[in-house]
């Protein structure tokens, strides 16, 4: 992987992190254009970067993040389902090296995106709290997102909002837990293949990371005041469009498999 590449996947990642169309998906698909081979390392590489990205959640709410005991608790509580995830990381390595998966996520997942604002009923009360059982059932909303274009952003924000709780708070809330999550994430996957970090790639991955920070910094503060003032709608149709296209080239016979 080259420098140039590395910024690439970086600044993708840095956008589409905190939206709703799947920042794995899109890196996936950004691989393939790129003609980068998947390896052990691409694979790190990605998954690593992330937390790049998250970090500029504690910098943008670092007077929110550091705060009460609870609120850590309720983090704790939405990160207990993961579990599930760190049983199923064979299977879900062998799907991150899948187009289609992707494809057919981001497609159908659009549909969920234009519908949900009816669907869901605005709360009441635009402060309503954010308990232990919202977040355990926040968490088991954010599984879905093991799925290569589901979007952990999309699933979390959503079962904020079927909890109640407004947009606002239940995007928050998913940049929040996304700190614990991407960090866990990423600390398993380095410990496990600690001999991919090499003196020859820890610049490249280093460089991606500050990356995806600086990036991710300017998408969080847009994407909150778009979502607030327009909802779903606009990224349900963008993930439509790129499933569809994506289909479409598999149907014709682009090889688009991960090499």
């Amino acid at each position: 992987m080259t420098y140039l590449e590395a910024f690439i996947i970086a600044v993708v990642e840095g956008i589409t992190e905190f939206l709703p169309v799947s920042s794995t998906g899109h890196m996936i698909i950004t691989e393939k254009l790129l003609g980068i081979e998947s390896t052990e390392f691409t694979r790190a590489f990605v998954v690593n970067i992330q937390f790049g990205a998250i970090l500029s959640v504690i910098v943008l709410y670092w007077k929110r993040f550091f705060q009460s005991f609870d609120f850590y608790l309720k983090l704790a509580v939405a990160c207990t389902p993961l579990i599930i995830a760190f049983l199923l990381e064979n299977f879900i390595d062998r799907m991150l090296e899948s187009v289609l998966i992707v494809a057919v996520s981001l497609f159908v997942g659009g549909f969920f995106l234009i519908f949900v604002d009816s669907w869901l009923d605005k709360p009441e009360n635009e402060k309503n709290q954010l308990t232990h059982k919202k977040s355990f059932i926040i968490g088991l909303f954010q599984i879905i997102a093991v799925i290569p274009g589901v979007s952990r952003s999309a699933a979390t924000i959503i079962g904020g909002m079927t909890q109640k709780l407004s947009r606002k708070t239940a995007a928050e809330f998913s940049f929040f837990l996304a700190v614990p999550t991407m960090f866990a994430a990423s600390v398993y996957k380095l410990t496990k293949n600690t001999g991919l970090i090499t003196t020859d790639n820890l610049p490249i991955l280093i460089f991606g990371n500050v990356v995806a920070f600086i990036v991710a910094l300017i998408a969080i503060k847009s994407f909150i005041a778009f979502l607030t003032r327009h909802g779903f709608k606009a990224f349900g149709y963008y993930r439509i469009i790129l499933g569809a296209i994506l289909l479409a080239m598999i149907l014709l016979g682009y090889d688009l498999k991960i090499a």
